[in-house]
């Protein structure tokens, strides 16, 4: 379970307290930089911290078969980030209003500001429910902000290689991270199942408000549900049902009832022959340059035969009238059949 950036392993104690008594094996670790003060983590980068998650993942494998890999604001992208590197050796993943970007203008001025001040005051505990004990540092270190600008460019723009169960939980009321963070991650990971939990009356760190019990309760009821398969079959179930009522919503737009005088069939048998309409073509009309033309045809041959059989020759021409006749006669029928109103024009452009 990793915890957030300027926090420390107390900012999701109570949460990894409940998941330890339902029985499971929980590791918390304090990352590089975090948990003495503001000034070492402003000497650390998002790789050192990713570092931290590693070398817990691995202790974690080491003793435990099946492990989940939950995270809280920027631990969940630390742990979506080792979700997409390191995916085979996870089960699943759990995000606590995950932070993946910040669009305030603030953040557009990080990398200038970390030149000149090393830190700037921070807010207060983002909880709505009051006497949140004390999590992390009350400074906000700028070099080490600007880090984390560069591990949510990385995540978010390799969100599609999560393809892990994912549950996933923000609050509508969060005054640090925008829950269009955790909308990003649902439409972008190519997770096979998400379960989504919304928390109403909790602030940023639902580990520590009110709703702490729903989140214990939900975490604990996916990791089994994933150990044991349910999850998956669960998800399977509802988009059976989905596509059901899809398809059940489009026969009803049928007029297939029965009970009904005539059906759809019934409108597509009668309609067969009656809308049907025969061909009749009409023969093309016969001008009197087809007239002349087909003249040409039958006498050119004609003056052939008859000047080849009889040894007759009009003027001593020989067969040369014949010839004329029947070349004039194809020349007058491809002018007839040509369309008067075509129109080529080579090499216009269209």
């Amino acid at each position: 379970m990793l915890h957030g950036f300027t926090g420390s392993p107390a900012s999701v104690l109570p949460w990894a307290h409940g998941i330890h008594d339902a029985g499971f094996t929980v590791s918390v670790p304090r990352i590089a930089g975090h948990g003495t003060k503001w000034q070492d983590l402003n000497h650390s980068t998002w790789e050192d911290w990713y570092d931290s998650v590693e070398i817990a993942l691995a202790a974690l494998k080491s003793n435990c078969d099946r492990v989940f890999v939950a995270g809280f604001s920027v631990g969940g992208a630390l742990a979506l980030k080792l979700a997409q590197v390191q995916g085979n050796d996870i089960e699943g993943l759990i995000l606590l209003n995950p932070s993946i970007f910040d669009d305030r203008k603030f953040f557009k001025l990080v990398p200038a500001l970390k030149h000149v001040l090393p830190s700037i005051k921070g807010g207060a505990s983002d909880v709505a429910q009051s006497g949140a004990p004390l999590h992390g540092y009350d400074r906000i270190p700028l070099k080490a902000l600007d880090s984390v600008r560069h591990l949510w460019r990385i995540v978010e723009r390799d969100l599609y290689l999560v393809d892990l169960p994912l549950l996933i939980g923000y609050s509508i009321n969060d005054h640090v991270v925008s829950p269009s963070c955790s909308h990003t991650v649902i439409d972008n990971v190519t997770s096979p199942s998400i379960r989504e939990i919304i928390f109403e009356r909790s602030f940023h760190n639902v580990s520590l408000d009110y709703e702490v019990e729903d989140l214990i309760a939900e975490s604990v009821e996916y990791i089994q549900d994933v150990l044991t398969g349910e999850f998956e079959s669960a998800n399977e179930s509802d988009e059976n049902q989905l596509i059901n009522a899809e398809f059940e919503s489009i026969v009803s737009q049928l007029s297939l009832d029965e009970s009904a005088p005539t059906t759809y069939l019934d409108e597509l048998d009668a309609r067969g022959e009656e809308h049907f309409v025969h061909p009749d073509p009409k023969l093309p009309q016969v001008d009197q340059s087809a007239r002349i033309a087909i003249a040409c045809l039958i006498g050119g041959p004609a003056y052939l035969l008859l000047e080849y059989t009889t040894g007759f020759s009009f003027f001593g021409t020989g067969p040369w009238p014949g010839f004329l006749l029947f070349t004039g006669g194809v020349v007058a029928s491809i002018i007839r059949l040509a369309r008067n109103d075509d129109d080529f024009d080579d090499g216009a452009e269209v």
